[in-house]
């Protein structure tokens, strides 16, 4: 039986209150897992867009600075006065951080669930993934197949539940197409392979030729470069022609997507008789990323069937109930070598992860570009 230390590192995020943000890694005592948890020594834990929010808060990263060692560094940054006041709630404390991971169960509670994942190679998702070790529930782990890595399942959860959710949500909601912005990400190209399989009308919009040679090549149809001239002529050709009146907005802020809502409002308008109200077509924009963090403009060209909303995966898997997730989680496994397949670009450390220019790097979110930390590997 493997000897367990006594403590183990993890790492925090924390906005004091002199207006700093605070990366370090805390050394914090080994849990005991309960009956229906298990150990998990962790393997692989991917940096999402997702992570960026807690990891960073309202950080300046242009100010960040290393202080601590090489074995225990420390990132500091400053935080504009005017972003404090959305961080009051998180003055003062230190939070882990890392929505999902990978890596072998190492100790497990009195049940026969987890028991049945002792030494077994789990996908995880539940929070705190940046750490050597996390305890957690046997709901909140996944088995891999005994092939499968922890590197190759890191991303079994986050990348590949939202993509299936986008074409879920709308069969639910009445749609027969939809759109995707920043569409070349990692996510973006498991949401193309989907909707090639299933046969579902995609609209894919980039910010860079190079972005659209990606989708391309993995088979897209309809891919449209929002910087072109010709962008909103070709968005409501593709529109009018796949029917899609959902989108998926990675982008947030700025005005791409009222130029979606315009688009689909004059695609919808087609042929049909005026009205000042507009189409009678619902219409919907849901923002899932803000990779843009200016405000969301909607000009006035967009009728009065739309509307535009926050999406979050967590809510979405809710509202599906269990059988609903456990269909999905049979596809990311089923298909984790194909469809759900993640690349990444760069493997680093904890300490690393602390590293001022490495954390510059990983939150430009360049596409092409995906980190994974290896707490333990």
């Amino acid at each position: 039986m493997t000897t367990l230390p006594d403590q183990y590192l993890q790492l925090r995020s924390e906005i004091t209150a002199d207006a700093r943000l605070k990366l370090s890694l805390a050394a914090v005592p080994m849990p005991v897992p309960g009956a229906d948890e298990v150990l998990v020594r962790v393997q692989a834990a991917p940096i999402n867009p997702s992570d960026m929010g807690l990891l960073f808060g309202a950080g300046d990263l242009a100010t960040a600075r290393n202080e601590g060692s090489a074995e225990r560094p420390v990132l500091v940054a400053d935080v504009p006065q005017a972003a404090m006041r959305g961080m009051a709630s998180r003055v003062g404390q230190a939070m882990p951080v890392g929505n999902e991971g990978a890596g072998v169960v190492v100790a497990a509670g009195a049940s026969e669930a987890a028991q049945a994942l002792m030494g077994r190679t789990v996908a995880m998702l539940g929070g705190d993934m940046y750490a050597e070790y996390r305890c957690l529930n046997v709901a909140q782990c996944m088995a891999l197949p005994e092939a499968v890595s922890a590197r190759e399942g890191a991303s079994c959860f986050v990348n590949p539940l939202t993509a299936l959710s986008m074409p879920e949500t709308m069969r639910m909601e009445g749609h027969k197409a939809l759109v995707h912005t920043a569409a070349a990400s990692n996510l973006g190209q498991m949401l193309n392979r989907i909707c090639i399989a299933d046969g579902v009308p995609l609209v894919n919009i980039v910010r860079k030729p190079e972005q659209a040679a990606i989708l391309r090549e993995i088979g897209a149809t309809h891919v449209l470069d929002s910087t072109a001239p010709d962008f909103m002529k070709r968005l409501i050709d593709a529109l009018a022609e796949t029917g899609a009146t959902i989108a998926f907005d990675a982008i947030g802020g700025g005005p791409l997507a009222g130029q979606i809502l315009v688009a689909m409002e004059a695609a919808a308008s087609r042929g049909q008789t005026y009205s000042r109200y507009g189409s009678a077509s619902p219409k919907q924009v849901y923002v899932y990323g803000r990779l843009d963090l200016s405000p969301t403009t909607i000009p006035p060209a967009v009728g009065m069937a739309w509307g535009v909303g926050g999406y979050l995966l967590t809510y979405f898997l809710q509202k599906i109930g269990s059988d609903g997730r456990r269909r999905l989680r049979e596809r990311v496994l089923a298909e984790l070598g194909t469809t759900f397949a993640s690349r990444y670009s760069h493997e680093i450390s904890l300490a690393q992860a602390l590293d001022v220019d490495t954390a510059r790097a990983y939150n430009a979110k360049h596409t092409g570009e995906k980190y994974l930390i290896r707490p333990t590997a």
